[in-house]
């Protein structure tokens, strides 16, 4: 039950779609400009680096609400398996980003969602998201293959800092957050699989913190 509740008050917080909701405030709905997608990138192409921010921030925060209520909620009952609890909360903000239903399920592709669980859920977990993602931008001005790079880090990481004892979980409730994080990583990467085509083929838009995305 309390795996329910934790992702249902996620989903409920990844409802608020922040690029969508600042798209209409501007006259257009960002999922008929540019990629279709809901989210950071494409809103940062479509109406520039301040909206793109904003969007960001907003998609950042909502994950980052919804573990920190779950956390509140259940630390004192469930101690025990905590990290767990709060993943779910995590990866409900994460489906109610990506499947919004009021949208008719069409949203982003989860990584700034992501973004807010790796900022919030363990301490060890940022400087290798930092790394992997703008080490990977910065070089390529491919967001998505960093994107890409920051969930199998993310998928690493997990096993690793759970099997090193720091989540202090039993084996039970760790294989079930190395499950969970799997999940989440399958979604990411078949949400992102035209990327990755387009990736291959080097086809793959770049995208600029500057005027060149309107090139």
């Amino acid at each position: 039950m309390e795996r329910l509740i934790c992702l249902a008050i996620g989903y409920g917080f990844g409802l608020f779609q922040t690029a969508f909701i600042y798209g209409k405030l501007h006259g257009i709905d960002i999922r008929e400009h540019g990629s279709g997608n809901a989210g950071t990138t494409n809103t940062l192409r479509v109406l520039g680096t301040k909206a793109g921010l904003i969007v960001l921030a907003g998609d950042i925060i909502k994950c980052i609400l919804a573990i920190v209520i779950c956390g509140k909620i259940f630390a004192g009952s469930h101690p025990e398996e905590i990290y767990l609890l709060r993943l779910y909360a995590a990866a409900g903000a994460i489906l109610g980003h990506n499947f919004p239903f009021y949208l008719h399920f069409r949203g982003g592709k989860g990584i700034a969602a992501t973004a807010g669980l790796i900022l919030s859920f363990h301490p060890m977990f940022l400087p290798m998201g930092v790394i992997l993602f703008f080490g990977a931008f910065f070089l390529t001005h491919y967001v998505s293959l960093g994107s890409l790079l920051v969930y199998a880090g993310l998928m690493a990481e997990m096993v690793i800092v759970g099997q090193m004892g720091l989540f202090g979980h039993s084996q039970q409730v760790l294989n079930e957050m190395y499950v969970l994080t799997g999940l989440l990583t399958i979604m990411a990467y078949y949400k992102h699989r035209e990327n990755i085509m387009r990736l291959i083929k080097g086809e793959e838009r770049k995208t600029y913190l500057t005027k060149k995305n309107k090139q």
